[in-house]
């Protein structure tokens, strides 16, 4: 509940609080912070997107829900929050691209393409009649400059990482890539550890049919994302980690009584 303080400067987006705030924006980002967890990281051989796609019904199909896009043929992007909201990003930002190509008759800088999707946010922060778009993205993607990889917020604020969470997991995922992220990790690496990120958020099991991967080849410049068989191997040798932590943390449990 807000402080009377607070009272009435929630009701437009272009109504700054006292102290400096646009509430409107803060909401939006609330409803990130309420999405299902998306990660990425950055690999000397590409670029890593996964998302986690846990509901809260049996009877949702899970393939019907999707996270994760393509925006050209060597970017991706992964989103949380509002996902109706998202579409309409990703239609951008695919508009965008491809008036890029043929404009210049060159692919668009991953770079180029995130700060027109900030641009884009940052306008619906600043008008009467409308309201700030209640999702965030992962934006990655492979260049003749390298591999990139950038987060947005509702606001339009861009920073680039080398491994990022947004979501509801974000806090525990963060944790470990802090701890456990490498400059020279392998494709391969990075699934894994995006893996064990999402597995530390207290969201549930995880399990195959929960798990979207995609990856952008650094070599090929190409965006797939990984089939069902490849996430099921990935998944499973994920378990398995994890068991083994468990059963040595019991014995080590054991031999402290």
């Amino acid at each position: 509940m807000q402080t009377l303080q607070n009272s009435g400067y929630d009701r437009a987006i272009t109504v700054f609080s006292p102290d400096g705030r646009l509430f409107q924006v803060e909401y939006a980002r609330e409803a990130v912070k309420r999405g299902t967890t998306s990660l990425g990281v950055k690999s000397k051989e590409g670029i890593v997107l996964l998302v986690d796609k846990r509901t809260t019904s049996k009877l949702v199909e899970y393939k019907s829900i999707e996270k994760i896009f393509q925006i050209d043929d060597h970017i991706g992007a992964a989103t949380s929050g509002l996902v109706a909201d998202a579409r309409a990003l990703i239609e951008r930002a695919r508009m965008e691209s491809q008036i890029n190509k043929i404009t210049y008759n060159e692919p668009i800088r991953v770079e180029t393409l995130a700060k027109k999707i900030c641009d884009m946010k940052q306008m619906y922060t600043q008008n009467g009649g409308v309201r700030p778009f209640g999702s965030a993205l992962i934006i990655g993607g492979v260049t003749d400059s390298g591999c990139k990889l950038f987060e947005t917020d509702p606001s339009g604020a861009l920073i680039e990482y080398k491994a990022t969470a947004i979501g509801s997991g974000r806090s525990a995922a963060m944790d470990v890539f802090e701890e456990n992220y490498k400059e020279d990790l392998t494709i391969n690496e990075a699934i894994d550890l995006a893996l064990d990120a999402v597995y530390e958020a207290p969201e549930g099991k995880t399990t195959a049919e929960s798990v979207e991967i995609a990856i952008i080849d650094k070599d090929s410049k190409k965006y797939r994302k990984i089939s069902d068989e490849e996430v099921v191997n990935h998944v499973d040798a994920l378990l398995a980690r994890n068991d083994t932590k468990n059963d040595l943390d019991e014995e080590e449990i054991d031999e402290e009584e």
